[in-house]
């Protein structure tokens, strides 16, 4: 934004006089406002979380401070509701502190507080909280850089940076069969294929009698992008301490991570009696998360209906583009409460993600000095591994996170 200020500031300097020196109509700083206000909101974002807009209270005191003699224009002969003659931006009326204001757009929940009040599940509802035990929800934790978390073995999925796969650029890791047309030459490989059958097929000379069979494809291993999907747990239980703020936050900053990594994501949610798509495989991170930020905690925890859900979303995945690999990231805190034997029927979900190999890991949100291990118990059903959220970020000392299914291998 500052290069786009900037940038604005020269043009309102030199614009008029270049008119001027044309021959037209000299251009105004409103025509240079309406121009900042159409090319800049875009390249203000530094991050995909960023919301979209600029600060126009900010660019008129830019746009103020380039002009000088703005404030005594004829096209602004009204000096301001405060009867003030100080026509720039400098001195009249504008606390100091309004241009330091935080205008990024309201958090969902309407409030300043970044601890919403909130109750243990089945109290009464408190004034201004929404009906049904259900919460308002909470900012987000700032994000962090997080851990590396890629899905095992070599796929062919779409170019990125996550994990390992064949591709057409990269470094060259051995040869094989050409299928189809030989688009890259292993030299080294097709020479050791050729020259045990020189002899046999009468080799005169120096040079090489090499046949198609001989010939060999270079083999290339680079990135692939995956497609992440989330299964958020936003229970009642997730909202005790204050720990969706912070489960948020890790959230978030996988999501950064995904972004930077190409990645496809998606979004599924569960809390009191089912589960729901909040946002479908899509790579627009930022929707991902802006779905996030309005999300609501309260209920019971449906974990099973939360993991068949997910089920359903990679299958359909799957048949649409079946090159890209899933990971599955679970955030919960590993407890089971909604519907008939709640435990039992989260373990057979889970048992349905390893069949089909789906790589998975759960980051575990539970807390406290008093843990129970589910989400824990969970990973192995799912044949991932578990990471708690400390574990989670990229400087933690303890807690290196492998190949997600690492632990499912050595079961």
């Amino acid at each position: 934004e500052g290069d786009g200020m900037r940038a604005s500031i020269v043009l309102a300097r030199t614009a008029p006089a270049l008119a001027a020196g044309a021959g037209r109509e000299a251009v105004t700083a409103d025509d240079v406002r309406q121009a900042a206000l159409l090319a800049l909101p875009h390249r203000r974002r530094r991050n995909p979380f960023d919301a979209p807009g600029l600060d126009e209270d900010k660019l008129d005191q830019t746009l103020d401070e380039a002009g000088g003699d703005r404030g005594q224009d004829d096209d602004d002969p009204d000096p301001g509701p405060d009867g003030g003659g100080d026509g720039g931006g400098g001195g009249g009326g504008v606390p100091p502190q309004a241009d330091g204001e935080d205008r990024t757009p309201p958090r969902a929940d309407g409030g300043a507080d970044d601890t919403p009040s909130q109750a243990p599940e089945g109290a009464p509802d408190a004034p201004g909280r929404p009906a049904g035990g259900e919460q308002r929800p909470v900012a987000a934790a700032e994000p962090f850089r997080t851990k590396t978390l890629s899905v095992p073995g070599l796929g062919e999925g779409a170019a990125g940076r996550r994990s390992r796969a064949r591709t057409e650029h990269g470094r060259t890791t051995g040869s094989r069969r050409p299928e189809g047309a030989l688009t890259k030459l292993h030299l080294a490989a097709t020479v050791r294929a050729a020259a045990p059958h020189q002899r046999a097929r009468g080799r005169v000379g120096r040079g090489l009698v090499v046949r198609r069979d001989d010939l060999r494809q270079a083999t290339r291993e680079g990135r692939e992008g995956n497609l992440v999907l989330f299964v958020v747990d936003a229970s009642g239980s997730m909202a005790a301490r204050q720990r969706m703020s912070a489960v948020k936050g890790a959230v978030l900053s996988l999501l950064l991570d995904a972004y930077q990594r190409r990645d496809k994501v998606g979004l599924v949610t569960f809390r009191g009696r089912e589960a729901e798509v909040a946002l479908p495989p899509t790579s627009s991170v930022d929707a991902a998360a802006a779905r996030l930020e309005s999300l609501p905690t309260g209920g019971r925890t449906p974990l099973a209906a939360g993991l068949l859900k997910a089920h359903d979303v990679l299958r359909v995945e799957r048949l649409r583009d079946p090159s890209r690999r899933p990971l599955l990231v679970v955030v919960t805190d590993g407890r089971a409460t909604g519907g008939p034997e709640p435990v039992a029927l989260a373990g057979r979900a889970g048992r349905l993600h390893r069949s089909e190999g789906t790589a998975s890991v759960v980051v575990d949100c539970e807390t406290g000095y008093v843990r129970l291990g589910l989400a824990g118990e969970l990973a192995r059903e799912l044949g991932g591994t578990a990471v708690t959220l400390d574990e989670l970020r990229a400087d933690a000392i303890a807690g290196l996170v492998k190949d997600v299914t690492a632990a499912g291998r050595a079961a």
